[in-house]
C-alpha cells in the first residue's frame, strides 16, 4: 500500500538472532533480542529462518557432549561400562576365592593339612631331600584312598594293586570299609624307613575325632603307594570270629603280642605269650585276646619273638624305625599263622608260624633271631 513502510528481516551480528525492522532506518536499527546495534547485518531470506532453529537445536543437543569433552569427563554410557566391568571383576574374584577353598577341601580328594613333621636329628641330607619329595605325594595318595568309597576304587592307591585286589575284596567282605573324611585328618609325623626292598615313608596322622592312624608308603613305578596290608591290619579272617570257632581252622593274622611272666619264665624252655586284636584308630587299646600260647624258646618262632621283645625293651623298633611307638606298653606287632583244633569238645589254639615281627608288606621278619646255641637254659 502507498505510504506503508517496508519491513525486512535482518541478522544480528552480535547474538546471531533474526529480527524484523524497517528497511530504511539503518542508523536507528537495533536488535530486538539483545538490544544492541546489529552492525548492519545482512537481511536473510525467510527460508533461512526456517533452518536456523534446527541449527540451534543441533548445537543445543551436542552441548553436553562438547562440555564433557572440554572438562575431561566421560559420557554416561562409559560410566555404565566401567560399572559393568567392575561388577564382573568382583564376581570373578569371588569365584576364584571360592574355587581355591573348594580345592583345599576337595582337591585332590580332600587334601589333608600338615602339622609340624618330626624329623630325627640323625637324618642325612639325602634322607631329608627324599622326605621332602615323598611327603606331598604320600599326602595325595592317602587323601585319594580315603576319599574313594569302594575297594575297587581304593585299589589304585595301594602297593602291588594286582595281587592286593583279591585280598582287599576278601577282607572288606568280612570287615567294615574304613570311612574317614580326608579333610578331618592331619599329618603329624613323617620319617624315612629303610626296608630290604628300598626306602619307605612312615607316617602318623591325627583325626579330628581323636583317633590316630599310622600308615606306610613305598615307591612303586614312580608313585608312592599305600602299604594297605599294614594300614588295614590285614588278616585272612576276623580274629574274634576265629577265636569263636568260625572260618578255616588256620589263618594268617596281624596282631599284638604280649609276653606273660617274662621275668619269672626267663629260664624256662618256653615263652608264654598272649595275642590281641588291634583296634583301628586307637593303637593304645586292644581288642579280643587269645588264650595263652607256649612257644619253644629254642624254635625259630621263639627266637624271633625273644629278639623282638629284647629290641622293644631297649626302646628300639624293627628296621630302625624312628617314630614313637603307638602300641600299648610291653606289646609288639606280629604277623602269625594260628591253627585251631577241636579235641574232646574243647577248642585249642596253636601258633603254627611266626611270619614277621611287624605288619609291613615284606617277607623279612624284621629282626634276626639268635642262634640256638646262644640260648642258655638253667637246670630246674
Amino acid at each position: 500500500m502507498p505510504g506503508e513502510r517496508k519491513m525486512s528481516w535482518f541478522h544480528c551480528g552480535r547474538c546471531g538472532s533474526l529480527f524484523q525492522s524497517h528497511a530504511g532506518d539503518v542508523d536507528d536499527r537495533l536488535c530486538q533480542k539483545c538490544g544492541f546495534d546489529p552492525s548492519h547485518g545482512n537481511m536473510e531470506s525467510p527460508g533461512a529462518s526456517d533452518k536456523e532453529p534446527a541449527t540451534e537445536a543441533l548445537k543445543t543437543s551436542k552441548l553436553p557432549e562438547l562440555r564433557a569433552k572440554r572438562s575431561g569427563k566421560k559420557p554416561k554410557n562409559q560410566h555404565f561400562m566401567l560399572k559393568l566391568v567392575g561388577g564382573w571383576t568382583l564376581v570373578l574374584v569371588l569365584i576364584v576365592v571360592f574355587a581355591r577353598r573348594m580345592w583345599h577341601v576337595e582337591t585332590p580328594q580332600g587334601r589333608p593339612p600338615v602339622a609340624d613333621v618330626v624329623s630325627a636329628p640323625s637324618d642325612t641330607q639325602d634322607e631329608n631331600i627324599l622326605l621332602n619329595q615323598a611327603t606331598p605325594q604320600c599326602i595325595e595318595t592317602f587323601a585319594g584312598f580315603l576319599a574313594t568309597g569302594t575297594p575297587e576304587e581304593r585299589n589304585q592307591y595301594v602297593l602291588t594293586p594286582v595281587s592286593t585286589a583279591s585280598r582287599m575284596a576278601r577282607f572288606y567282605s568280612m570287615n567294615p570299609l574304613t570311612s574317614i573324611d580326608p579333610t578331618t585328618i592331619t599329618l603329624t609325623r613323617s620319617k624315612i624307613l629303610k626296608l630290604p626292598e628300598g626306602n619307605a615313608l612312615e607316617t602318623h596322622w591325627s583325626i579330628r575325632d581323636g583317633r590316630i592312624l599310622d600308615a606306610v608308603f613305598r615307591e612303586e613305578n614312580g608313585e608312592w603307594r599305600l602299604d594297605w596290608e599294614h594300614f588295614a591290619r590285614f588278616s585272612t579272617f576276623p580274629w574274634s570270629l576265629f577265636l569263636a570257632g568260625s572260618g578255616d581252622p588256620e589263618g594268617e593274622f596281624r596282631l599284638l603280642v604280649r609276653e606273660r611272666l617274662a621275668a619269672e619264665r626267663r629260664s624256662s624252655e618256653a615263652i608264654s605269650v598272649v595275642l590281641y586284636a588291634p583296634r583301628f584308630g586307637s593303637p593304645s587299646d586292644t581288642g579280643f585276646q587269645s588264650p595263652e600260647f607256649l612257644v619253644s624258646r629254642n624254635s625259630r618262632d621263639g627266637r624271633l619273638l625273644d629278639a623282638a621283645f629284647k629290641l622293644a625293651r631297649t626302646n628300639q623298633r624293627v628296621f630302625d624305625a624312628k617314630l614313637p611307638v603307638l602300641d600299648p606298653e610291653g606289646m609288639i606287632r606280629v604277623r602269625v599263622k594260628v591253627k585251631r583244633t577241636e579235641e574232646n569238645g574243647q577248642r585249642k589254639f596253636e601258633i603254627s608260624e611266626v611270619l614277621a615281627c611287624h605288619w609291613l608288606s615284606t617277607e623279612h621278619p624284621g629282626v634276626e633271631p639268635d642262634a640256638p646255641a646262644a640260648v642258655e637254659l638253667q637246670p630246674r
